[in-house]
């Protein structure tokens, strides 16, 4: 079997044998296949795509390439919920307490931020003295005593999407479908769940910029999963501006410790309970995602929720005192006020350019060798379809170094389309897909 055969066919769109696309993954791990002709054949595929069984071939490979994490000790309904990535998404930290306290768990691996997208390791890395699970015995253990499991990515774990995913990065081929969903499952498929559920964010602020495409990838990943044997439904969710309020770490950890207190923004709780629910029907609670919702509130008003999420901060070697004194997350030292140049309703807000506005003040990474100021962000007070005043307080930016704030301030009010036309306030579920 020669690689440049198994690179020809995917050229002229002829499908490749479960053995090709093994041998093919396999040489390019143990070094056997050099990087040009990877990338041969990560561009063929780029443009030939992948039919439904290669793909799940492809992905399972990746997968099987690292360490594959079970809970043999953990009995409870185990649920992998996934973002794609977006602006202001502190979805994970208002919804793992929720599921615990729904009787069911949280076990998935969590990333850091990179570019305009924040990361969860990063949100919770705010909390001082704040540990994430580095072993699988750590992680059982965290999540059998709170129903919490999260846990950084390893380089054990699909250590050849890491060794891909480097590669796609500086040969164009990073908004491939194919690649995109098996990049994603593979590590998905990697820990044991009941079910997986991914956010797809669509949108200015996500990679998947249309409705389509993210459709595209959805359909993509299910196949993944049903080829896997893995029950897997995706949840579209509206990225045309910032999920809540607060864009940052520290202040997404308040945002999200907020909304288990019951003051949520109307876009994350949305988000949170169709999540949510959709969980608590894959494990046959409840046949309707609208049965979910009372039971969610149950588990927020009787404070359930946050108590499970004290108790996590508290395991994973945290104070959990900030639960009720903010003052003991890091602090922004200074704060500029951005204000409307003209009135009108609020049509558009630019989602990416609100969290480079953020990247450039340091709540987020322009490399991976970026250093993190945990303390600032950014705080949208208005969002879209409602009407501003010209010089009446649309957001406020937390700083510590002033050196970028005034190009901040810029891209914030260069973020906000404002028009004199009234506008209806944008939808944040998008579709379901199960």
């Amino acid at each position: 079997m020669r690689v440049v055969d198994i690179i020809q066919n995917k050229r002229d769109g002829i499908k490749l044998t479960d053995e090709e696309i093994k041998f093919l993954l396999n040489s390019y791990k143990d070094g056997k296949v050099p990087d040009y002709q990877m990338a041969s054949f990560l561009m063929a595929t780029y443009f030939q795509d992948m039919t439904d069984e290669e793909l799940v071939t492809f992905t399972m490979t990746m997968r099987d390439s690292g360490d594959i994490i079970t809970f043999p000790d953990l009995d409870k309904f185990l649920v992998d919920k996934h973002s794609t990535g977006g602006v202001g998404d502190k979805v994970t930290v208002a919804i793992a307490p929720i599921l615990s306290a729904l009787g069911m768990a949280t076990a998935k691996l969590s990333g850091k931020g990179l570019g305009h997208t924040g990361g969860t390791i990063d949100k919770f890395e705010s909390i001082k003295n704040f540990k994430f699970s580095s072993t699988k015995e750590d992680l059982t253990k965290i999540a059998n005593k709170t129903g919490v499991g999260l846990m950084g990515y390893s380089d054990n774990i699909v250590p050849l999407d890491k060794k891909i995913y480097a590669l796609r990065d500086v040969v164009a081929t990073v908004p491939s479908i194919p690649l995109i969903a098996s990049s994603i499952m593979s590590k998905k498929l990697a820990i044991q769940s009941n079910v997986i559920i991914l956010d797809v964010k669509v949108g200015d602020g996500a990679f998947m910029k249309t409705i389509d495409e993210a459709r595209s990838l959805a359909n993509r990943m299910i196949a993944i999963g049903k080829g896997a044997n893995r029950d897997v439904k995706v949840v579209l969710s509206n990225m045309d501006e910032p999920l809540g309020y607060n864009i940052g770490n520290a202040t997404e950890i308040i945002e999200g410790i907020e909304a288990l207190k019951g003051n949520w923004s109307e876009d994350l709780k949305e988000v949170v309970y169709t999540i949510a629910s959709l969980a608590l029907k894959s494990k046959g609670v409840i046949k309707n995602l609208e049965e979910g919702y009372p039971l969610i509130d149950e588990v927020i008003n009787s404070g359930k929720a946050l108590q499970v999420f004290k108790e996590f901060i508290k395991e994973s070697g945290a104070d959990p005192a900030i639960v009720d004194d903010y003052t003991l997350l890091p602090q922004a030292k200074n704060t500029l006020e951005v204000y409307a140049l003209n009135s009108g309703h609020i049509h558009r807000i630019k989602t990416e350019e609100i969290g480079k506005a953020a990247m450039v003040i340091g709540a987020g990474r322009e490399t991976k060798e970026s250093v993190l100021d945990y303390a600032v962000g950014i705080e949208i007070l208005k969002k879209v379809g409602e009407k501003v005043e010209k010089g009446e307080l649309i957001a406020k930016i937390f700083y510590n170094d002033p050196t970028n704030v005034e190009n901040s301030k810029n891209m914030v009010l260069d973020a906000y389309v404002i028009d004199d036309k009234g506008i209806d306030k944008v939808k944040t579920i998008l579709d379901i897909i199960e």
